[in-house]
């Protein structure tokens, strides 16, 4: 399974990671289809190389021609003057295949929960930090996450 192959290769890489999005979503019990799988990283230098090599060594490739260090070094006018939130990877071999590392947060201050799920223990982000970050983002589908994440409160 594609998520357990991406958990995999961030531990591996010692990265410091949180599940967020649609998949934490769903792991908390809501119902909730997706495919790619959103992720947080601790927001330092290492922390973006370690998440770049492992995402190459699972054969993704990142959407837009930067690497790490130009994604952490210029972040800032990245999400102010380019109104990009995320650092994306996928699969040219399969398209279902898509990470999106968010670069707006900092895993290191996301309260996060352990789940079982896909046969391995994936470190997710809370409901209330969750319900933080959709607010912020304000999509139609994060209006309806939200509404799904107060009923399991």
């Amino acid at each position: 399974m594609f998520i357990n192959k991406v958990i995999q290769a961030l531990e591996s890489n010692r990265v410091n990671y949180v599940v967020v999005g649609g998949y934490a979503v769903a792991l908390h019990g809501a119902v909730r289809g997706t495919v790619d799988i959103d992720l947080a990283i601790a927001l330092n230098m290492q922390s973006f190389e370690n998440t770049e090599k492992a995402m190459i060594n699972i054969g993704l490739q990142a959407l837009l021609p930067v690497n790490a260090k130009d994604v952490f070094n210029f972040r800032e006018e990245y999400i102010r003057n380019r109104n990009l939130i995320a650092w994306s990877f996928s699969n040219p071999d399969n398209p279902l295949e898509i990470v999106d590392i968010l670069i707006t947060e900092d895993a290191s201050s996301i309260e996060t929960v352990d789940k079982k799920a896909f046969g391995r223990v994936i470190r997710i982000a809370s409901i209330p930090d969750l319900i933080r970050m959709k607010r912020e983002s304000n999509r139609p589908q994060d209006i309806e996450d939200i509404k799904s994440l107060e009923q399991l409160k």
